[in-house]
């Protein structure tokens, strides 16, 4: 159906190739030109200043959930105004005892125009767009959905 690229690069430079010496900073390239620098979390000696494959990891699950929110709604003729989603991903043991990313808790946070969907309509469309959703279905760490119902 199609194919997505990108390149991850890079270097040693001048510093010796130690495991608490080296920079674990590199790029990650994008078609279209688009560059992220990218590090490992500060955990395991990477730059906290820089996006790390964990927080890119919940990110990619938060954006494709929005995307297919934002569909959705737009094909129900649902105007959003605003989605905002504080998402939060959980580095735990698998049980197979390895780290993995385990979990990760979305927060959508949607507001809409003129005509909003009643709560029971607002959580059917987040569970559609967490169905269709093609990071969420390419992966095994549980993804769950938590509205404020306190709105």
């Amino acid at each position: 159906m199609s194919e997505h690229h990108a390149t991850v690069e890079w270097e040693r430079g001048s510093v010796e190739f130690e495991y608490r010496s080296y920079s674990r900073d590199h790029t990650w390239k994008f078609e279209g030109g688009v560059r992220v620098s990218a590090s490992s979390a500060p955990e395991y000696l990477g730059n906290a200043n820089l996006v790390d494959p964990e927080k890119a990891f919940v990110a990619a699950l938060a954006s494709c959930h929005m995307l297919t929110f934002l569909a959705i709604a737009a094909r129900k003729r649902l105007v959003v105004d605003r989605y905002r989603d504080a998402a939060v991903g959980f580095l735990e043991r698998n049980a197979d005892g390895k780290l993995a990313v385990t979990r990760v808790v979305l927060h959508p946070d949607v507001s809409f125009g003129s005509r909003a969907p009643s709560p029971e309509g607002l959580e059917k469309i987040h569970e559609i767009a967490h169905k269709e959703c093609f990071i969420a279905n390419s992966v095994r760490t549980s993804v769950t959905v938590e509205i404020d119902r306190r709105k």
